[in-house]
């Protein structure tokens, strides 16, 4: 089975509204005395991303039809950049991008695998363009 890929149309999410959190996989267990001790209740640990893109008319045309045929309304998983590594130089530890041999940057990439999480689009108006909230889940690897 092949995933939907999500669009190269659709531009990388606003700085301002990103949120990136891991699931709690802790159970706490309560002694009768003592501080709290935990214990893992799962080991594959998702990560939940609240994220929004401001779009164009076009754009928008381009994010529905992948949130509706693709995913199926956000039913299915699919594969994304991830948008604070894929596609950023790779660097030396004084903060020099590498390059290649030709002096091109060398350039991260990671992709994730995700499904559309609790919070489904939600779009409003800002002048001229659309901006789309949502949150995805994004399964461990």
């Amino acid at each position: 089975m092949t995933l939907p890929v999500w669009p190269t149309e659709l531009p990388r999410p606003e700085r301002n509204t990103w949120s990136k959190t891991w699931a709690d996989p802790r159970l706490k267990r309560r002694g009768e005395t003592g501080p709290p001790r935990w214990r893992r209740r799962f080991s594959a640990v998702p990560q939940m991303v609240s994220l929004s893109v401001l779009l164009s008319r076009w754009q928008v045309a381009v994010f529905e039809q992948f949130w509706k045929n693709q995913t199926q309304f956000g039913s299915t998983l699919f594969r994304m950049p991830d948008p604070t590594t894929d596609g950023w130089a790779l660097l030396t530890p004084t903060g020099a991008p590498l390059l290649t041999p030709e002096g091109q940057p060398l350039l991260l990439s990671t992709i994730w695998t995700c499904a559309f999480g609790d919070e489904v689009p939600t779009e409003s108006v800002v002048g001229i363009e659309f901006r789309y909230s949502f949150s995805i889940v994004v399964m461990p690897s």
